[in-house]
């Protein structure tokens, strides 16, 4: 038996179901600061054109600047 696309199996004038697409994950990534500066100091970040700039301060701390 051939299967029929869905909207030719519909009576005329039905709205064609539209498939769900699950959203992007609402858990957010998860990595350490020693993976995304790579035993360095810094690592930059390119986002939507612009650069930033994650660096490890002498005390331990993380600033992030554009």
């Amino acid at each position: 038996m051939q299967r029929m696309p869905i909207a030719e199996s519909l009576p005329p004038g039905a709205a064609v179901p539209v498939p769900v697409v699950p959203a992007a994950s609402t858990v957010p990534r998860h990595w350490t600061s020693q993976v995304l500066l790579a035993g360095g100091r810094e690592a930059l970040i390119d986002h939507e054109g612009s650069l930033y700039r994650l660096r490890l301060t002498a005390s331990g701390k993380l600033i992030l600047t554009k």
